[in-house]
């Protein structure tokens, strides 16, 4: 035990992203990975450097899909993902427009809507809080509301806020934030924020299709007990693991989101589905599944973010996109007729 109370006095209480550690937090499990995942960020840092050659600018290519798979150094993260998410190209296409969408058409409802969620966004960050100086209550509050202004389509949609929060977090900029976020909205998760949610729904369709032909006991499971996919899922899908898995796994995934889109969540879903699918199946009613595929999410399997990312693109197999697509037709289509 006394190993546990001395690594609660060096891991410090709160994160390098500002987030308080919860209760039972176990300090000394996260220490003891930590020593040796730091050595992996270290030599990982190396390398970026190299491949960098101090350039802010990131192109798709074989070698960069490789890096960032491994992992994007914190201090490299927001060039990356503004160079492999098309976000910069579009940033550098539009200067200034970004700031004249703060200046727009005032829109008291979006306002509003936007408004309600500022306090329920990280409140254990200690960067979003009222007190804090400066507080990034207010840079997230411009940077949805300027993608309100731009995406009328969407406007504004809850778990929209979690991620501009992320994004915010890691780039420190308000415009590098606003072109990611259009990246994921507009081009990466096309339709999950629109007001039908086709694209959300359609997914998390296409994921059961994808658990019965890779998983078809927890398949049978959940069609035993009637149920669907959206109870158990839906926040992983809307929020991207945000307040789902830790800070550092929920960025190691959008490191790789940023450069090979959407497939990625699959594999996340799949992986930890699999990893468990024996605890899984143990659940005897609707309730039990439920708080299962919450127990999952939690624990040493998601917090060892290094062997979690390898093992994200070993487990569930071969997974094309041409796959995806085709799934992504045939349950959109069911969708629509069940409408």
């Amino acid at each position: 035990m006394e190993s546990a109370g001395s690594a609660r006095d060096r891991v410090p209480r709160i994160d390098p992203y500002g987030f308080e550690r919860p209760e039972d937090f176990d300090y000394a499990a996260y220490e003891e990975f930590f020593s040796t995942y730091l050595v992996i960020l270290t030599r990982r840092a190396i390398k970026w450097s190299k491949l960098l050659k101090g350039s802010s600018r990131v192109q798709r290519s074989g070698t960069v899909k490789r890096y960032i798979r491994k992992g994007v150094p914190l201090e490299h993260r927001a060039c990356v993902w503004m160079g492999v998410s098309g976000a910069q190209a579009q940033m550098d296409r539009n200067p200034g427009y970004y700031h004249r969408l703060l200046q727009g058409e005032r829109n008291d409802r979006l306002a509003e809507a936007i408004r309600t969620d500022m306090n329920r966004t990280f409140p254990d960050n200690i960067k979003f809080r009222k007190s804090a100086d400066p507080c990034l209550q207010k840079t997230l509050y411009n940077v949805l509301l300027a993608y309100g202004r731009h995406n009328q389509g969407v406007g504004y949609c809850q778990g929209m806020n979690f991620i501009a929060g992320y994004l915010i977090l890691v780039t420190k900029s308000e415009e590098e934030s606003f072109w990611l976020l259009d990246a994921l909205v507009g081009r990466i998760l096309p339709d999950y924020y629109s007001p039908a949610m086709l694209g959300l729904k359609t997914d998390q369709e296409v994921l059961g299709e994808l658990v019965r032909t890779k998983l078809p006991a927890v398949a049978a499971l959940m069609d035993g007990h009637g149920v669907l996919w959206t109870l158990v899922v839906s926040r992983w899908f809307i929020c991207l693991f945000v307040d789902i898995l830790p800070v550092e796994t929920v960025l190691r995934i959008w490191d790789c989101l940023f450069n090979e889109g959407s497939k990625i969540i699959f594999r996340v879903a799949l992986t930890l589905i699999k990893q468990h699918q024996a605890f899984i199946l143990e659940a005897t009613s609707v309730a039990d599944i439920c708080e299962r595929f919450k127990e999952i999410t939690r624990g040493s399997f998601v917090t060892e973010c290094h062997t979690f990312m390898q093992k994200i693109f070993t487990e569930p197999g071969s997974l094309s996109m041409a796959t995806i697509i085709r799934l992504r037709e045939s349950c959109r289509a069911r969708l629509q007729a069940q409408s």
